[in-house]
């Protein structure tokens, strides 16, 4: 009979655990619609997306859908996005890796709770900084809120001297943000949901590896709207 119970509470374990794992798949997939979403909805409003000469600068590219702000610790924020990169000889964007946004305080410039945040990595240094295993934003490289509209080239030359520019979207508005002191780090446990298997996001870029259904239409979105293949 105990034997019995055993075996019961080891099968209600198991299945509990393959629901819990495949879950969080799921959400990992809807996070990354999600972020395909909040670019193409961005890069749609001409006159107010993120200048077209800095998304071909790029290296790398951040996208966090619904950054939170104060929801966990006083004065701090929490959110989870994704990572592309280019690379050297190839023509598009890499497979996303997982990231997390944590801590520090947020200057939101336009309010509310909730913001969709995009970085943009503008050189090889940079990309070399995001892609470790913890970065801390405007510790570790200079860090500038982005200029806003298409035609913005004469107010971006003052963020030239910037690793990464960096815009946020809350209540239907699109402007600059400051993330001093947060720290991004890699989500190996949602690169495991991805891929299968534990991976930094260093590797992912690196290796080239194949993308997920749920990441086409995002680099899909980032190829056309920057297509070009590093030298």
């Amino acid at each position: 009979m105990n034997r019995l119970k055993i075996s019961i509470t080891c099968a209600l374990l198991t299945v509990t655990a393959s629901s819990a794992a495949a879950a969080t798949k799921d959400d990992v997939g809807r996070r990354l619609r999600e972020s395909s979403t909040v670019l193409s909805e961005i890069m749609a409003a001409s006159d107010k997306s993120i200048p077209l000469d800095l998304m071909e600068k790029a290296h790398c590219i951040v996208i966090v859908p619904g950054l939170k702000k104060g929801a966990f610790v006083f004065g701090g924020k929490y959110g989870k996005g994704f990572i592309s990169c280019r690379r050297k000889g190839h023509d598009g964007w890499s497979a996303p890796g997982a990231v997390r946004v944590e801590g520090g305080s947020v200057g939101f410039q336009i309010g509310g709770s909730e913001s969709d945040v995009i970085l943009l990595v503008l050189n090889a240094r940079g990309a070399e900084r995001l892609l470790q295993s913890k970065f801390t934003v405007g510790a570790e490289g200079e860090v500038a809120a982005g200029p806003v509209g298409r035609d913005s080239t004469a107010q971006t030359d003052a963020k030239m001297t910037a690793e990464i520019l960096s815009w946020s979207r809350s209540r239907g508005i699109f402007a600059g943000i400051s993330l001093q002191g947060a720290t991004l780090r890699e989500d190996k446990d949602d690169n495991q949901s991805l891929y299968g298997k534990p991976m930094k996001n260093s590797e992912i870029v690196e290796q080239w590896q194949a993308p997920t259904p749920d990441a086409q239409a995002l680099l899909e979105l980032l190829k056309k709207y920057s297509p070009r293949e590093l030298p």
